[in-house]
C-alpha cells in the first residue's frame, strides 16, 4: 500500500507497495511529500510557531477564545474549499475518529491560547511540548529513544529557566493541558490519516473544532470578530498555525512513527524562541541557546536512530 494513500496501521514505508486492485486512485499531494517526513515536520513547526507569535499580537483585539475561533473557522473554510472531502462512503469508526480528532484540535488550541494569555510564549511552548515528549517515551519500544527524549526534556526545562515557580499557576495548568491534547492530537492525526485520503480527514476535523469553538468566541469577542483587520490577521494565523502545519504533519505521520514524531516536536521551543525574537522582539540568553542546542541534538539523534532502524529493516522487507 502506498504511503500517499491511506496507510496501514503499521506505518509501512516500503516504496514497492501499491494500492490494491480496484481501489480508487489516490490524489497526489504534489511536491509536499518530496520534503520527506522529517522535512514536513520541521516545515510545519516553523509555520506554527511564527503563526503563534502573530496570534499573540492579535489577542488584544479579540481575546484568547476569539483568536482561537478565528483561527479554526478560517482554517476550516480553507480546507473544506481546497479538499472538498467526500461525506459518503465512510464507516461509523471513520466518523468517530475524525470527530475525536476535531475535539482534540479544538481543545489543544483553546488551552494553549488561554495559557499564552497568562504566561509568556516561550514557557508556554516549553510546557506544552512535555506532552509529546511523554508520548515518545510511552510509544517507543527502543531504550535509545527514551535517552533522546530525556535529553530533549533537559533542554526543555533549561529553556524554561530551570523552573516555572514564578508563573501564573492557571497559565501553567492550561499549558500542561495543551501538551496532553497535543499528544492526543499526534495519535488521532495518525489514525485519521490512515482512514481518509489526503487531508480530507483534517478538513472534516477542523470543521468539527470550528463548530465547537464558534459559540465560545462569539461570547468572548462579540462583534470584534467582524472587524476587517481582525479577520485578516486571524486568517493569516489560521494559514500559518493550522492549515499548513496540520497538513504537513498529517502527511508526515503516514511515514513516521509517533514516537519519532513526538521527539521532533521538542524543536518547537527553539523555533518559538526564534519567532519570538523576530516578531515579538524577545532576545535569547546563553541558557536559552544551550537549551536549543540540547533539543536539536536530541532531535537529530532521534532522526538518526529512526533512519538506522529503517535501513536495518530493508533486507527483511525484500525477502
Amino acid at each position: 500500500m502506498s504511503t500517499v494513500n491511506t496507510p496501514s496501521a503499521t506505518n509501512s514505508t516500503s516504496p514497492a507497495s501499491s494500492p490494491s486492485p480496484g481501489a480508487p486512485a489516490p490524489r497526489s499531494p504534489g511536491r509536499l511529500t518530496s520534503l520527506g517526513p522529517v522535512g514536513l515536520v520541521l516545515a510545519g513547526g516553523i509555520s506554527v510557531q511564527f503563526g503563534g507569535a502573530l496570534a499573540v499580537t492579535l489577542m488584544p483585539r479579540a481575546g484568547a477564545l476569539g483568536v482561537v475561533t478565528l483561527r479554526l473557522v478560517a482554517a476550516a473554510v480553507v480546507l473544506l474549499i481546497v479538499c472538498r472531502p467526500r461525506l459518503r462512503g465512510h464507516s461509523r469508526a471513520d466518523w468517530g475518529t475524525v470527530i475525536v480528532f476535531g475535539i482534540t484540535m479544538g481543545a489543544m488550541n483553546g488551552l494553549f491560547y488561554e495559557a499564552v494569555d497568562r504566561i509568556p510564549l516561550g514557557p508556554a511552548v516549553t510546557l506544552e511540548v512535555l506532552g509529546p515528549l511523554a508520548l515518545s517515551v510511552l510509544a517507543s519500544r527502543r531504550a535509545l529513544n527514551a535517552l533522546w527524549a530525556g535529553l530533549a526534556l533537559a533542554g526543555v526545562f533549561l529553556l524554561g529557566g530551570g523552573g516555572f515557580g514564578n508563573l501564573d499557576p492557571i497559565g501553567v495548568a492550561f499549558a500542561l493541558g495543551a501538551g496532553a491534547m497535543w499528544a492526543a492530537y499526534i495519535v488521532f492525526s495518525a489514525r485519521t490519516g490512515r482512514r481518509f485520503p489526503q487531508a480530507d480527514g483534517l478538513a472534516l476535523a477542523m470543521a468539527v473544532a470550528a463548530l465547537l469553538f464558534l459559540p465560545l468566541g462569539i461570547a468572548e469577542a462579540g462583534t470584534r470578530l467582524l472587524n476587517p483587520t481582525t479577520i485578516a490577521l486571524g486568517s493569516a494565523v489560521a494559514l500559518l498555525s493550522s492549515v499548513l502545519p496540520y497538513t504537513l504533519e498529517l502527511l508526515a505521520l503516514r511515514r513516521l512513527p509517533a514516537s519519532t514524531f513526538a521527539i521532533l516536536m521538542s524543536l518547537e521551543p527553539a523555533i518559538a524562541a526564534t519567532a519570538g525574537f523576530l516578531i515579538l522582539g524577545q532576545s535569547l540568553h546563553p541558557a536559552e541557546a544551550a537549551a536549543i542546542a540540547l533539543v536539536i541534538a536530541a532531535s537529530i539523534g532521534a532522526v538518526r536512530t529512526q533512519m538506522g532502524r529503517g535501513k536495518a529493516a530493508l533486507p527483511a522487507e525484500g525477502q
